[in-house]
């Protein structure tokens, strides 16, 4: 099992030493290493991470306010010279807390946590069923995957709709598009994503999903074409 990471630290000597230690370790692949949150932030939009190695005292934004304002929260590892944000690093359910200078054995042991969480996710995902957690109305919610209906782009929130009900959640349409699982799910309008297994019927303008038409972007209808023979098993 391999962990995909990324390194935050605005430090280039310290993150070189993260680096070295990731590229040793055989469940570790590095995606990418950023010099402050809001690089991270960005960056974060286009990889996929299971795990961040993250500093915490950075400009502009420290490590805990970057972590405020992720929408989808990877394992995180902190990573700092000093010992007295260990508390709050708890608060915000860190895998692990490794203090410069770290050394291979500690950190191979935050490894082997991440790992193991990791797995207990999977297995947990297996048992219950795929699903992801969404923050609406301040509150944490499962939502099953097979129970999406579409997700629709409300300015700087997005719809959720599902078999039972609605939930406003605040997230970009790209970002919400990154939680969900591969060939699952197409965006066939610049405002909507939906579930393929839910679409019933189709036409060059809408798609149709029980009594609801969704728009279909004229460009996107070869795709869609593709992506529902592809789902079929």
């Amino acid at each position: 099992m391999t962990l995909n990471c990324v390194v935050v630290d605005d430090s280039a000597i310290q993150r070189l030493s993260i680096v070295k230690l990731i590229e040793s370790h055989s469940s570790l692949n590095l995606i990418a290493e950023y010099n402050s949150a809001l690089e991270t932030k960005n960056g974060l939009n286009h990889h996929k991470v299971d795990l961040i190695f993250l500093d915490i005292e950075m400009p502009v934004l420290n490590g805990f306010e970057l972590l405020d304002v992720l929408n989808n929260k990877p394992q995180i590892i902190f990573v700092t010279g000093k010992t007295e944000y260990a508390f709050k690093a708890f608060n915000y359910d860190a895998t692990d807390y490794l203090h410069k200078p770290i050394t291979r054995e500690r950190f191979n042991t935050a490894v082997d946590k991440a790992v193991e969480q990791h797995k207990l996710k999977l297995d947990f995902n297996e048992t219950e069923g795929e699903h992801i957690f969404v923050k609406s109305n301040l509150k944490k919610r499962k939502v099953y995957i097979k129970d999406i209906k579409w997700i629709e782009a409300l300015g700087d929130y997005v719809k959720l709709v599902t078999e039972e009900t609605s939930l406003v959640v605040l997230s970009t349409m790209k970002a919400f598009e990154a939680e969900l699982p591969e060939g699952k799910f197409l965006r066939i309008h610049k405002s909507y994503i939906v579930n393929l297994d839910k679409i019933d019927r189709f036409n060059s303008k809408n798609v149709e999903v029980g009594a609801y038409e969704i728009p279909l972007s004229r460009n996107k209808k070869t795709q869609l074409v593709d992506a529902l023979n592809n789902n079929i098993t």
